[in-house]
């Protein structure tokens, strides 16, 4: 991982800053709280849709309270183990967590809708090719953006950055983020997934999700439980078209500098992945449709 500040730093930067809810999910969650038999499964979805949420869930039932052998990553494992009553205090107390400005609330709808669409990608991507257990890529496609809303709450003028950085070929998205702001949302988001008790791999490919030329380089000594990750999260990036969507960016030049060499690591053809992307963005385009038209 390019680390440009000290760990120490990064966490005094964090202190007091928590990823901000959905609007529209707060307020599904309090009309289903005040039910007379709240569902569970039903708040599992709910919660599984927006970052912040399912970040604070996982990092109390990973909390070494509750002594689990293994950290988990499924939201609806951690619904069950804490529970209506701890859910809904959870949530309670996210959505007091301070306003937001209008401004903030337009450009944050770029990163919550993204980041259900590529999570939901992700899971079917591990179902399809096998590499990846399909709850852990979930959180993955949830998680690996979760430092864009604390750069854009820190730096008022964040968006205009990240869209020049995907502009940008032949070179990292982060390394614009780096010249320009003196660190980059996939470290925030790495210190931020630590700090929510997320299993060490999923924080190491946060951390690692722009560094994907170099990880599936010819001579690279990467682990291959990385590698399969990052493999999925870019395949998702790139058939959700997170460079338009985020960025307002008409080529994924990431994806054309590394997509062939990903291809031939999970044992796809173009024609293969041309066919799962079609089909993905068919379920995707039978719901919602946001942002799968050309």
């Amino acid at each position: 991982m390019t680390q440009d500040l000290t760990e120490e730093q990064i966490k005094h930067a964090l202190q007091g800053i928590s990823v901000p809810p959905q609007p529209q999910i707060m307020v599904d969650l309090q009309m289903e709280q005040v039910m007379p038999d709240p569902d569970l499964k039903v708040i599992a979805r709910l919660i599984s849709q927006d970052p912040g949420l399912a970040g604070s869930l996982l990092k109390i039932v990973n909390s070494p309270f509750f002594g689990l052998a293994n950290r988990i990553s499924s939201i609806q494992q951690a619904v069950n183990l804490l529970g209506v009553r701890r859910v809904i205090n959870i949530v309670n107390a996210q959505s007091i967590r301070g306003e937001m400005t209008d401004e903030n609330i337009v450009n944050l709808n770029r990163f919550w809708d993204s980041a259900q669409d590529i999570a939901m990608t992700c899971m079917t991507l591990a179902k399809k090719i096998g590499c990846v257990e399909p709850d852990e890529a979930y959180a993955l496609g949830l998680f690996h953006n979760c430092g864009i809303p604390l750069m854009l709450k820190r730096f008022p003028y964040y968006i205009e950055v990240l869209e020049e950085s995907y502009a940008q070929p032949g070179q990292r998205i982060v390394d614009v983020e780096n010249l320009r702001l003196n660190t980059n949302h996939a470290v925030i988001g790495y210190f931020t997934a630590k700090s929510w008790l997320l299993p060490r791999h999923l924080c190491d490919a946060i951390a690692s999700h722009h560094n994907a030329e170099q990880i599936f380089g010819e001579e690279d000594h990467h682990d291959a439980g990385l590698k399969n990750l990052l493999a999925i999260l870019k395949m998702a990036e790139h058939i959700c078209r997170a460079h338009k969507v985020l960025a307002n960016q008409p080529v994924d030049h990431e994806w054309n500098a590394v997509g062939a060499r990903i291809l031939e690591y999970v044992g796809l053809t173009e024609y293969d992945f041309e066919n799962i992307e079609f089909n993905c963005r068919e379920m995707m385009t039978s719901g919602e449709g946001r942002y799968y038209q050309d």
